[in-house]
């Protein structure tokens, strides 16, 4: 079709100094994604992968050196630090905007923030700016090209003609089209394009971290849940699942091409029905597919079945969106789960070999001192394999986030990803929860090793004599008691719910759960 077009990301892993120590890198797979879907049809396509370049300053020969007719600024929806728009990333986005402007080039631009704020980006010099799920929409942008612009204009009223776009008006404003429904086979997609990158670098990466190399796929898009802290500004209240055979064969495909020592699947929500598992599973096996995997979930979908399937598919470890020990704040934060289902899953994926790791989250509205301790003594409790410990980030489109929204003022996300900044005003100040971020890992730890476990320290604790640990955690606890006191906010936030909890998903549903 004579248009050349270069994808490209946005998120530098040199920018996030927390993920520069963590050093766990993953491809882009949605810009992979848009990129294999481009190339199928037929325009001549390749990729600027930011994660592992040296900052924004290459982007700049990676244009003059493929003379794209087309950027798209296609960042990775699958990632959940993306989800986090993170301010130094957006800069980042809209200097590479700039560069491609300046190159010549039409630029589109998609992505959670581009979604959220689609103004900020067609003012730093995109033609468009894509909204909700983007592969579709991308692809009908590049074919609408005709004489280095892109024609949007379908009638004499100015209506949009392609759907899922914004764009700046005549005036100034920004003019948005009906947002696309989201592909409820995403099967249609082809695999994403990993040879448009280097591999290798990731493998290297990896290797000399860890050990071994581990790289990413996804089943799924989106999440049927109703967590009110939960950002979706791409497949909104949408789920779509890919069949068991496609998944299947991609892994036999990455197995054999890349040859992993694991996958991380960065889906919201891996396997949400036991009859997708199951055919998983058998697959898997059939095609000599089994690598070790590591996904994300919910305890209430570790039902013995569900766990028996994901052995037999390989999977070594589960991470669970536990977020509190206390009934009242999971409650509050519309989770739909409970403490028990939290032992429940934790005891069941042991028993079958498989670790399981927690997600918690500190400082909802509402949660006090003793909400915090139930939380510790549920990880004393039932010692998980490994935590993340964040803080409640209120996220636009979110209930969470209305309800916090007067009090955020100018600072609306974090810089990098290590920030752990209040945005509102919690039970406490920024200072405690930093600290309490890392006594949190550091009680786990000294627990699992006073059980016998092995454990993960976090890496800016450093390894020490267990009896040193000790130490270490009583005088962190006993520096939070003075804390609690010190950072507590005058006025924080309360739980409010002025809407009733929203309804448990139907899960029994047909393959492609939309």
């Amino acid at each position: 079709m004579g248009c050349r077009v270069l994808v490209a990301n946005s998120y530098f892993t040199v920018l996030d100094a927390k993920q520069q120590q963590k050093m766990r890198p993953f491809p882009p797979l949605a810009t992979l994604y848009v990129a294999a879907h481009l190339r199928a049809a037929g325009f001549e396509v390749a990729v600027f992968d930011a994660v592992l370049a040296g900052g924004e300053h290459e982007f700049e020969p990676a244009l003059a050196s493929f003379g794209p007719d087309v950027v798209v600024l296609f960042e990775d929806n699958f990632n959940f630090l993306t989800k986090m728009c993170l301010e130094r990333m957006c800069e980042a986005a809209l200097t590479m905007a700039g560069a491609a402007r300046r190159h010549g080039a039409v630029v589109i631009a998609s992505g959670s923030d581009v979604s959220d704020r689609p103004e900020v980006y067609l003012r730093a010099g995109a033609a468009a700016a894509v909204f909700g799920e983007g592969e579709h929409t991308v692809v009908e942008l590049v074919q609408r090209m005709s004489g280095g612009h892109l024609d949007l204009v379908g009638d004499p009223l100015g209506a949009l003609v392609v759907e899922g776009v914004a764009v700046l008006g005549p005036d100034g404003t920004v003019r948005c089209a009906e947002r696309r429904a989201n592909e409820r086979h995403p099967d249609v997609f082809p695999f994403p394009a990993r040879d448009l990158i280097d591999v290798e670098r990731y493998r290297r990466a990896w290797i000399d971290a860890h050990g071994e190399f581990t790289l990413n796929m996804v089943s799924t898009r989106g999440c049927p849940f109703h967590c009110n802290w939960c950002a979706k500004p791409i497949w909104g209240q949408r789920y779509a699942m890919r069949s068991p055979e496609d998944v299947a064969n991609e892994l036999a495909h990455v197995k054999r091409e890349y040859a992993p020592d694991s996958v991380w699947f960065a889906d919201d929500i891996f396997g949400l029905r036991e009859s997708w598992l199951a055919a998983f599973a058998e697959l898997v096996d059939e095609l000599d597919a089994v690598v070790p995997f590591t996904m994300q979930s919910r305890v209430d979908l570790m039902s013995p079945a569900a766990v028996g399937h994901l052995a037999r598919a390989g999977c070594r470890e589960v991470w669970l969106g536990v977020e509190s020990g206390s009934q009242r704040i999971l409650d509050a934060m519309d989770k739909g789960i409970t403490v028990e289902q939290v032992r429940s899953a934790r005891s069941r994926l042991a028993r079958a070999g498989i670790r399981a790791s927690f997600f918690t989250q500190f400082g909802y509205p509402g949660e006090d001192w003793d909400d915090i301790q139930l939380t510790v003594d549920l990880l004393r409790n039932t010692l998980p394999d490994d935590v993340g410990v964040s803080v409640s980030y209120p996220l636009p489109g979110t209930t969470f986030h209305a309800r916090v929204l007067d009090q955020m003022q100018a600072r609306t996300n974090w810089t990098d990803s290590h920030s752990l900044e209040m945005l509102f005003q919690g039970t406490f100040t920024s200072p405690f929860y930093k600290a309490l971020h890392l006594v949190v890992h550091d009680d786990l730890s000294l627990h699992r090793r006073l059980a016998g476990l092995d454990h993960s320290p976090h890496p800016m604790l450093p390894e020490v004599p267990i009896a040193d640990q000790r130490e270490r955690v009583a005088a962190g606890w006993a520096e939070l008691d003075e804390l609690r006191h010190t950072c507590r906010n005058a006025r924080p936030t309360l739980i409010v719910r002025a809407e009733p909890a929203p309804a448990a998903p139907d899960l029994s549903a047909a393959h492609n759960y939309t």
